[in-house]
């Protein structure tokens, strides 16, 4: 039990560092070289055809809409992210992304896609469910334990 113990530790801690690094190195080395890591998962929060409030993208990113707001603003200048404030309601601020945001969601997007399909490429119906069940046991406790709440996801 120790030597699978330590193996799994060693991979999770591993496994969260090399994608960590890897989307980061992608980032710094392809045409989205002005964008940070934080920002890419702030367009992924606002979705491909969508038109969010602030605190729809906020309560999804577990931020304040204070923290938001320098985020968008930096995201609006560098041209991945357009505002609009709410007819009916002047307060209310939507964020939608632009053409060249749609373009880094879909890159991001086939990054993820592309860590999917090789976690599961060659494992069978059973070991597919045994992995989709250890993620989402890892998945419940890590929000249990650290009160994370990610809205209607």
């Amino acid at each position: 039990m120790e030597k699978s113990y330590e193996i799994i530790n060693r991979l999770l801690v591993e496994t969260f560092n090399d994608i960590l690094t890897i989307e980061e190195k992608s980032l710094r080395e392809g045409a989205f070289n002005n964008v940070s890591i934080t920002e890419v998962h702030t367009v992924e929060a606002i979705g491909l055809h969508t038109k969010k409030t602030m605190s729809e993208v906020a309560r999804e990113l577990n931020i304040t809409v204070g923290t938001l707001t320098v985020a968008i603003n930096n995201l609006v200048k560098k041209g991945f992210v357009e505002r609009e404030r709410s007819e009916s309601d002047k307060r209310v601020v939507y964020v939608k992304l632009s053409k060249q945001g749609r373009v880094l969601f879909r890159i991001h997007e086939k990054f993820h896609s592309d860590l999917v399909e090789a976690s599961i490429s060659g494992l069978n119906e059973e070991e597919e469910n045994v992995l989709v069940s250890a993620l989402f046991k890892l998945d419940y406790f890590l929000k249990e334990k650290y009160n994370i709440d990610k809205g209607a996801k």
